[in-house]
């Protein structure tokens, strides 16, 4: 069994560098798109996955539907997205990327590795490869256990 302490010391030092790489994101679209790193989100999801209903969104931010409305506004306002009906079933809506959206994120995502890849400049190409793979099998491991209903 693994030491508490060891434990602690990985999951403090995860959540650590993720914020200080949200904080630089963010400030960084902010500044440059007047934008945040939470709608850069919502237009990543729709760009990997195409239309989405606000619910599969939701599911892939891992937000509640609220804060996902309250973006779906203000994309949308901002011509970034679009909503239609799903073709298979009109009563479902779907939202998606317009081509000034495609554009935006396009921008967004370029600057956003630039940043992270200035973050990590004393990386080598192998460890960022191997630190993705350490952290793709943690995030496996996580969500095998979140499915199976394994308690905190």
């Amino acid at each position: 069994m693994a030491d508490a302490r060891d434990t602690v010391r990985l999951s403090l030092r995860l959540l650590t560098t993720s914020r200080l790489i949200e904080r630089e994101v963010d400030a960084l679209f902010r500044a440059r798109f007047d934008s945040t790193i939470a709608r850069f989100d919502f237009l990543s999801a729709l760009d990997r996955h195409g239309a989405l209903t606000l619910g599969e969104v939701s599911q892939y931010l891992l937000v509640s539907n609220g804060n996902v409305t309250q973006l779906r506004t203000r994309l949308n306002e901002d011509g970034l997205i679009e909503t239609e009906a799903d073709k298979s079933d009109r009563r479902i809506q779907r939202v998606r990327l317009t081509k000034r959206g495609e554009s935006v994120f396009k921008q967004m995502a370029k600057a956003h590795a630039a940043r992270v890849d200035s973050l990590l400049g004393e990386l080598t190409q192998t460890d960022k490869q191997a630190l993705t793979r350490l952290l793709d099998g943690a995030k496996s491991s996580i969500r095998r256990k979140l499915t199976k209903g394994a308690a905190p």
